[in-house]
């Protein structure tokens, strides 16, 4: 594996950290505290522009790499294709034979899973983000309304709000729950896809 892909796929370990962290059921004065730690670095403009860059190398490598799974499928099928012979012959210089098709394809693959992985989890830590501080501050403000009057000296506006900020809180519950189902799919299709085309590909054709 190149350095710049050893590079992503240490991004990507240490997005599964931080989202593993945000997801945790934590009680809410630990989960404020977290959530002001995870907010401190992107306070800084280099750090935010540090980033950026980063993702936007990130996606030019994803580019690159489904350009060359492209690539390496359609020689995949030139050569299992008995009517390109003489343009299978014609290239036999540099493409010893399918076997090494197929593990160019496997490292291709690898290279834009770990990729599409990588940005779509940036994008996942985003929103869960967003979804739990949302959440952390419905449920103060809640419990402030409920200090400051009493449930049976509620207004009818105040019961509205009430009611207004329970929904809210509900439907944010579920939007974090979601976003755990989707982070917990895509780390165990990861994991699947990686260990079916390692199994795919025999130890001699993984030679790089």
């Amino acid at each position: 594996m190149a350095i710049y892909y050893a590079l992503v796929f240490a991004l990507l370990a240490v997005e599964m950290v931080l989202f593993t962290i945000v997801s945790l059921p934590f009680p809410r004065a630990i989960r404020r505290r977290v959530l002001h730690v995870f907010s401190i670095p992107f306070k800084s403009e280099q750090f935010q522009i540090g980033l950026k860059f980063v993702l936007i190398f990130v996606l030019i490598l994803f580019i690159d790499s489904v350009n060359r799974v492209w690539q390496v499928t359609a020689e995949l099928h030139s050569a299992s294709d008995p009517r390109s012979n003489q343009h299978t012959a014609a290239i036999a210089g540099i493409i010893n034979d399918r076997a090494e098709i197929q593990a160019r394809r496997f490292y291709s693959q690898r290279n834009m899973y770990l990729c599409g992985f990588t940005l779509f989890l940036t994008l996942i830590i985003i929103r869960t983000y967003s979804l739990v501080a949302e959440l952390t501050h419905t449920k103060d403000t809640l419990d402030q309304l409920k200090q400051t009057k009493p449930t049976t000296g509620v207004d009818a506006d105040d019961v509205d709000e009430v009611l207004t900020l329970k929904a809210e809180l509900k439907q944010k519950e579920e939007d974090v729950a979601i976003l755990k189902d989707q982070a917990k799919k895509l780390s165990d299709d990861y994991y699947q896809v990686k260990s079916e085309k390692r199994g795919s590909v025999k130890p001699a054709e993984l030679v790089n």
